[in-house]
């Protein structure tokens, strides 16, 4: 197990009773009990076992928060036991766009993943004990942590002993590993599970939206069913391979499913004790309480003093206290919220199969009074048959709106499926009316076409044609790939219809086919034609060889009997 950093003993509280307090709540509301039992420096406590498929874990089993919710939740009455809550409803708040990165984690593996079942709490839980939700939400319009948040140095000295993946990339250390980001991956786990949610080409572990979707894909891994207590319980500790993580882990998940709230980012609590976000905080033993001590006098009296007499009864002369004076703390001003979602100047939406489109989807949010929403979150999705995705080859992506309100999708690259699908972007977290826009792909083009030989073209009646016609496509002097072709015998120079006699192709069954179509050009913008075999017609003919986008080259084909 982790050496634990960061414990917050709440109200002079031993270590066994926060852990008696974690249990009591998680019986009172019915959830399975954890009882801490893990041992030092990744080895777990004798007869506790770790369910585990591998031997390493998502944070390197690195340092964790450990502190505990409020004991009730009085927003959900008659489910917790009835207790003070010792830290406020403060603690149930998560940023706004910490919270929208955990909800679009859940949809997008609810939609790639469903049999996972994983809720979005658990990830707020994981993200609430490995970061304090990102630093209470310290994150830009992106998502991406203001500083990296780095777990301590995996030397082997109270942690586990990890020699350094990444050349230093994500953590910094060329040396040893740390736990890196909002959900504290190590570099190597990070480069197995890492993930671009927001649509930016990027995979960066400081990155919420791409840390959660990691984290969701790491938990639901090994076909795990998280609605299944045993499935759930592996899951958690396949992320830091300690029961007090468990039971520290399991308590957060419940308290959020009882309740929570959005906060504005960067006003989330933070954990008090040393951790990923304080190192140098206190320590983790409790402060010592009052203690007794003999009285100074060395030997004790035969006669006891006699007890003194009680002082005459006196009115009070001093004045009564006064109650304080300092204003009660402000409640901070409730984040504004989309209630109104509209095009910002997206244009017209079209490209070319297999190319990026020049345009890129763009809208803007405004609450009731037509204000701009800024750090809303915005999921687009594309939706239609198509094979068109955003760049990162997602179907999903998610955008913050600016100051402005304005949230911008990620390029739209078109693929090969030519026609309209529709992009929509909606509100994460919101019942607000999405809009629609329609993307058009078009099939690709060539405005030249050539032989790339100049043999001439001859067999003899009956027989067939020695080579090969290869032709090379190009569009503005470029190669043309995947453009559409059609090859085509036809009557005369002046009548493009194909011709009813004369050199001509072969089908599956080894028919005479005079029309070829649905051909396309390589990666180099080559086509090879098929064989051409002559019927026992004599002459020139003319096979005609056409691009999408209107190039032409006719190439003659002649057959001549053989000389007597």
């Amino acid at each position: 197990m982790a050496a634990l950093f960061g414990r917050r003993l709440r109200r002079g509280a031993t270590t066994t009773a926060v852990a008696a307090l974690a249990v009591a709540a998680l019986s009172a509301s019915q959830a399975p009990a954890i009882v801490p039992g893990g041992g030092e420096n990744g080895k777990q406590a004798s007869g506790s076992s770790v369910p585990d498929e591998s031997p390493g874990s998502a944070s390197g089993d690195s340092s964790y928060h450990t502190d505990l919710p409020p004991l009730n939740t009085p927003d959900k009455p008659g489910t917790s036991i009835d207790l003070p809550d010792l830290e406020g409803a403060a603690e149930a708040g998560i940023p706004a766009t910490v919270l929208s990165a955990y909800k679009q984690a859940e949809q997008r593996l609810g939609v790639t993943n469903p049999g996972c079942n994983l809720p979005w709490q658990l990830l707020a839980a994981i993200g609430k004990v490995e970061s304090g939700q990102a630093r209470g939400g310290r994150v830009d319009d992106n998502g991406t942590t203001f500083t990296p948040i780095l777990g301590p140095v995996l030397n082997g000295v109270g942690f586990a002993n990890i020699s350094d993946t990444d050349n230093g990339a994500y953590d910094g250390d060329k040396t040893h590993d740390r736990a890196v980001g909002p959900m504290q991956f190590i570099p190597s786990t990070w480069a197995t599970w890492g993930q671009d949610a927001n649509g930016d080409g990027r995979k960066d572990p400081n990155n919420i939206f791409d840390a959660a979707l990691a984290a969701g894909r790491y938990l639901c891994a090994n076909n795990r069913d998280l609605s299944l207590k045993s499935n759930l319980d592996q899951a958690i500790l396949s992320y830091n391979r300690s029961r007090e993580y468990l039971a520290t882990v399991l308590s957060w998940l419940e308290y959020y499913k009882r309740g929570s709230h959005e906060v504005p980012d960067g006003t989330g609590v933070l954990p008090e004790g040393p951790g990923p976000l304080n190192p140098g905080g206190p320590s983790n033993s409790p402060s010592p309480g009052p203690t007794t001590s003999p009285s100074p006098d060395e030997s004790p009296t035969t006669n006891p003093p006699k007890p003194p007499k009680p002082p005459a009864t006196k009115p009070p002369t001093t004045p009564p206290t006064k109650p304080p004076t300092t204003p009660p703390t402000t409640p901070p001003t409730p984040a504004p919220v989309v209630e109104h979602l509209e095009d910002a100047g997206t244009g017209k939406l079209s490209a070319t199969a297999g190319t990026e489109f020049a345009g890129r989807v763009t809208v803007r949010g405004e609450d009731g009074k037509g204000k701009a929403v800024g750090k809303a979150a915005v999921r687009f999705t594309i939706v239609g048959d198509t094979d068109a995705t955003f760049a990162g080859g997602s179907k999903n992506a998610t955008g913050v709106s600016g100051a402005t309100g304005v949230a911008k999708a990620p390029a739209l690259r078109a693929g090969e499926k030519t026609g309209d699908f529709t992009v929509r972007a909606d509100v994460v977290g919101r019942t607000v009316p999405a809009v629609d826009f329609t993307a058009t792909v078009t099939e690709r083009q060539a405005d030249a076409v050539a032989r790339t030989s100049d043999k001439e073209m001859t067999a003899a009646p009956g027989g067939e044609f020695a080579d090969s016609i290869q032709v090379k496509a190009t569009n503005n002097g470029v190669i043309a790939p995947g453009v559409a072709v059609k090859a085509t015998m036809i009557k005369s120079a002046d009548d493009a219809s194909a011709a009813d006699k004369g050199p001509y192709f072969k089908d599956a069954a080894g028919k005479p086919l005079r029309a070829l179509t649905d051909l396309k050009t390589d990666a180099q913008g080559l086509l090879v034609l098929p064989k051409i075999f002559a019927d026992d017609a004599t002459g020139t003919f003319l096979l005609r060889i056409e691009t999408a986008g209107g190039a032409k080259v006719t190439i003659e084909l002649k057959v001549t009997a053989p000389e007597a």
